[in-house]
């Protein structure tokens, strides 16, 4: 059985699987940032949030900083229904990928157990759509965007499989997303696909700071250049997403987000809905006492 082992376990989130339950749990109360967050931005309530989600968007930060909106994703989408598969979209941050790369067999090692691979869902995939798919499981060596959504996956649905797909940023990304919606939809899989991204990267460590620094500077960024990516993926604009990201650098994976929107239209959603939107500078305010930054990165949680 080919397995894929953890890399980032014991220093983006914990590596021994008592600390890993607990840290999870620990996230959960957490979740709902502060009231202060602009309207389209605050916790969705519980009325707000579709009945049968069939696609999500999350963050993959180390979990101090991410871990509380990508958690409150997943229970949103717990909530609602509990999937035998998760289709993962993720991106590749270290090695340019030219086309899409599934994991295709065998299981994903966590501090949790291992997260079995729905090989029959997978092999479909790549039986139907070989002309956008690559069976590549070297390419999720070292990368941390599928990893680190995978033990909130078995801590939160401990019997669920997982389908992990690299995506590039490319027009084949809402190929794809369209492919494997309609192979869910044809195999009536119980199946939810999520796509992993943060925001804008923002502050002179990131290369990216057209707006200065400064309180100001971040609140644009998270009023403006931030909401331009939500307002997409509230639209389900599949198509708009890799071009908006290349031009206001809004996005770091846009390739899995226009994925997942293309994936989710497919499925039968409409409109998307904020779980929860915060910021690392957030963090460092409110969990670590910092007041002053001059960098931060988005998070959303969004369930469709």
């Amino acid at each position: 059985m080919m397995i894929r082992e953890a890399v980032v376990a014991g220093s983006w989130y914990p590596g021994e699987a008592g600390a890993c339950r607990r840290a999870i749990e620990a996230m959960r109360p957490k979740a709902p940032p502060p009231a202060q967050r602009p309207a389209a931005q605050r916790p969705a309530e519980e009325e707000d949030l579709p009945p049968r989600p069939v696609a999500g968007i999350l963050p993959h930060a180390g979990w101090t900083f991410s871990g509380p909106t990508a958690v409150a994703t997943l229970d949103a989408i717990r909530s609602r229904r509990t999937p035998q598969t998760f289709v993962i979209f993720g991106f590749h941050h270290r090695r340019a990928i030219r086309r899409c790369a599934i994991f295709p067999s065998g299981g994903w090692d966590t501090p949790l157990g291992l997260a079995e691979v729905d090989e029959r869902l997978a092999r479909e995939l790549l039986a139907r759509v070989p002309e956008l798919l690559d069976d590549n499981p070297q390419a999720h060596e070292e990368e941390h965007s599928i990893e680190i959504q995978v033990p909130l996956i078995r801590h939160l649905f401990p019997e669920a499989r997982i389908v992990p797909i690299l995506v590039a940023p490319t027009d084949q990304a809402a190929a794809l997303g369209r492919a494997v919606g309609q192979t869910i939809s044809d195999l009536e899989a119980d199946a939810v696909c999520l796509g992993s991204t943060d925001l804008t990267h923002y502050g002179s460590g990131y290369g990216f700071a057209p707006k200065g620094t400064g309180p100001a500077a971040l609140k644009w960024m998270r009023d403006e250049n931030d909401r331009r990516m939500v307002d997409l993926m509230a639209r389900l604009d599949a198509e708009g997403v890799i071009p908006e990201a290349r031009e206001h650098l809004n996005a770091c994976g846009p390739g899995a987000v226009a994925a997942t929107l293309a994936a989710a239209r497919v499925l039968g959603a409409a409109r998307g809905t904020v779980v929860q939107y915060t910021t690392s500078a957030d963090v460092m305010r409110e969990q670590m006492g910092r007041l002053e930054t001059d960098m931060a990165v988005g998070y959303v949680g969004m369930v469709f």
